[in-house]
C-alpha cells in the first residue's frame, strides 16, 4: 500500500483537504508533534496555540519505545503501541493525516515517515506552524476513537545494523556535519561516524524560509552524493528522527528504494564492536 498524497503539502493543498473534510469526503486528521530533545517543547506548546482541530501526539512516549541496549534512544514503538496512539488521536483505518511542527519539520517526519512506511495516507505540511494563516486555537482536542488496524512494521522499509555494515547501499549521515566530523558528540556513546557514509545533514533539505526545497533541487543533492532510482539508499542520525526528514526529501524527490537505520548512531556508537570512522570522508 501506498500514500495517494505526496510527502510534502503546501498550505493551499491543506486548505483544499480541509474544504472535502467540511464536506464530508475526506476524514482529515491533523497531528501536532511539536517536540525539543531537551523536553522544551510538548504538550504544553500544542496547548498555548495549535492549529484548529489538531490533537497532539508526543514524540518520546508515542512515536517511539522507551531507549534500550541494542536499538538505541529512539526505537520504533511496537506495531499494537503505535496502532494505540493512532486511535487515541481519532485516526481510523481510512484517514488522510497531515503532521506538522513549528521546527524544522524533522518531528512531523518521524510520524509521517512512519504512516506512510505502514500504508497510511499521511503527508508533512511544509512550513509547519508558520505556514499557517488563520488563527490557533487553545483547547485540548479529544477527538472519538479511532479505528486504525495493526499493521506490522515493514521489513522492506527498515535496515539493521548488520545491513549498513555489509556495504552496497548508499549510507546517508543526517546529522550535522561537525557531529558527522567526530569534532562534537554531545549525546552518544562514541563520536564520529558508521565508515562508508556520506553526510547530508536534513537542514540542507531547506530553503531559507523553513520550506523543504523542490523536488527537482532534492534530486540534484542526492544524485550527487550517489543515490539512484536502482540502488538501495539507508539513511539515519542520532536516533532515527530527523533521519525522516531525509527519507522523506528522498522520496519527494524521486528515491522509491530508500530504507531507515532506526537505531542510528546511538545503537551503532554503543557496540564496540562496530567501527567508527571520523573527519570529513566517509
Amino acid at each position: 500500500m501506498t500514500s495517494a498524497l505526496p510527502p510534502l503539502i503546501d498550505l493551499a493543498h491543506l486548505h483544499a483537504l480541509r474544504t472535502q473534510a467540511a464536506e464530508g469526503q475526506l476524514a482529515l486528521h491533523l497531528l501536532d508533534v511539536r517536540w525539543a530533545l531537551d523536553g522544551s517543547k510538548g504538550r504544553d506548546t500544542y496547548l498555548a496555540g495549535h492549529l484548529p482541530g489538531a490533537v497532539y501526539i508526543d514524540l518520546d512516549t508515542e512515536l517511539a519505545a522507551p531507549a534500550r541496549d541494542g536499538a538505541g534512544r529512539h526505537p520504533l514503538p511496537s506495531a499494537e503501541d503505535f496502532a494505540a496512539s493512532l486511535r487515541r488521536a481519532g485516526v481510523g483505518a481510512g484517514s488522510t493525516v497531515i503532521a506538522y511542527d513549528d521546527t524544522n519539520g524533522a518531528p512531523a517526519a518521524r510520524l509521517v515517515w512512519m504512516l506512510r512506511a505502514l500504508g497510511h495516507d499521511a503527508a508533512v505540511l511544509n512550513g509547519g506552524l508558520a505556514a499557517w494563516d488563520g488563527a490557533l486555537v487553545t483547547q485540548d482536542e479529544q477527538p472519538a476513537p479511532g479505528d486504525v488496524p495493526v499493521r506490522e512494521w515493514p521489513e522492506s522499509r527498515l535496515a539493521t545494523a548488520d545491513e549498513v555494515a555489509a556495504g552496497g547501499a548508499l549510507v546517508i549521515d543526517a546529522r550535522a556535519a561537525e557531529r558527522y566530523r567526530g569534532e562534537s558528540e554531545p549525546i552518544d556513546p562514541r563520536a564520529g561516524h558508521i565508515p562508508g557514509a556520506v553526510n547530508l545533514p536534513f537542514s540542507g533539505n531547506l530553503d531559507e524560509h523553513g520550506h523543504f526545497l523542490p523536488p527537482e533541487e532534492l534530486h540534484r543533492r542526492f544524485e550527487a552524493a550517489g543515490a539512484h532510482e536502482d540502488r538501495d539508499t539507508i539513511v539515519y542520525c542520532g536516533s532515527g528522527v530527523t533521519a525522516t526528514h531525509d527519507l522523506l526529501a528522498l522520496e519527494s524527490a524521486g528515491f522509491a528504494r530508500v530504507k531507515l537505520f532506526p537505531g542510528s548512531w546511538s545503537q551503532w556508537s554503543a557496540d564496540p564492536q562496530r567501527p567508527v570512522a571520523v573527519g570529513p570522508n566517509p
